[in-house]
C-alpha cells in the first residue's frame, strides 16, 4: 500500500502492481491509497483482435479491483483504475516476454518494422459506474543489428514487458517514429485516465496545489 494522501477527499485504488503505471499516476499528482494487482489469464480469445483484448482485460482488471476494494473497509467508496497494454505486429499479438528466446524473436519481428500498441483503461466509481477508453499508438523501430539484439536480450530489460521492450528504457533508442500517446505505450494513457476520472467526479486537480506534489 502507498502512503496515505491526507489532502485528497476521495479514495483511489490502482488495480495493478506495475511500478510504471504507479509512476505515471504519481506524475499527475495522484497517489493511490492501494495497489491491487490482478492475477488474470491474459490469453486472447479465439479470433480476438489486439484492440479488443486490451479493452477487455482493462475492464476485467478494474472489475476484479473494484470487488477487492469493496471488501476492504479502508477502500470503501474508492475509485478504481485499471489498464492493459497489448503490442502487435499486424494481428499477431506479442505477449509479455518471459524467456530470452521470445525476446530475441520479438525484437527480430519488430526490427525495421511498424507495429501498434493498444492500451485500454477503465475507471469504476464508488457507485459501480464503468467508463473505458482505448488508445492506439503506432511505432516504428529502426533496423536492429544482431549485436544490438543480443545485447538487449542480455540486459533482461524485456522481462515481463508486453512485446519484449519498455519504451522508457534502453529500447526508447530503437524508436524512430511514434504517432500517438507516449504514456499509453508506457502503460497508462494520462490524458484519457484524467478525463475518465474527472468525468466520474474524482477530484483530479485537488492535489496539484499541495506542497511538494508538483516539482
Amino acid at each position: 500500500m502507498t502512503s496515505e494522501p491526507k489532502f485528497r477527499s476521495a479514495r483511489l485504488a490502482l488495480a495493478s502492481g506495475s511500478p510504471r503505471r504507479l509512476a505515471l499516476l504519481q506524475q499527475i499528482g495522484l497517489e493511490p491509497d492501494a495497489l491491487l494487482p490482478c492475477d488474470l489469464d491474459e490469453s486472447p480469445g479465439r479470433n480476438e483482435s489486439p484492440r479488443k483484448l486490451a479493452a477487455r482485460l482493462a475492464l476485467e482488471k478494474a472489475r476484479v479491483g473494484a470487488k477487492t476494494a469493496a471488501g476492504r473497509a479502508e477502500l470503501q467508496g474508492a475509485y478504481v483504475v485499471a489498464a492493459d497494454t497489448v503490442v502487435c505486429v499486424g494481428r499477431r499479438i506479442l505477449p509479455k516476454c518471459e524467456t530470452s528466446e521470445d525476446a530475441d524473436l520479438f525484437l527480430r519481428l519488430l526490427s525495421g518494422r511498424a507495429h501498434r500498441v493498444y492500451t485500454g483503461v477503465t475507471v469504476i466509481d464508488p457507485s459501480g459506474r464503468e467508463r473505458s477508453r482505448l488508445v492506439e499508438a503506432r511505432l516504428r523501430f529502426k533496423r536492429l543489428s544482431g549485436k544490438e539484439i543480443a545485447a538487449y536480450v542480455a540486459s533482461r530489460e524485456w522481462h515481463g514487458k508486453a512485446g519484449g521492450y519498455a519504451i522508457q528504457g534502453v529500447a526508447g533508442g530503437f524508436v524512430v517514429k511514434l504517432v500517438g500517446s507516449y504514456t499509453a505505450v508506457v502503460g497508462l494513457p494520462l490524458h484519457e485516465t484524467m478525463a475518465l476520472l474527472d468525468g466520474l467526479g474524482f477530484p483530479v486537480s485537488e492535489a496539484w496545489t499541495q506542497p511538494g506534489v508538483v516539482a
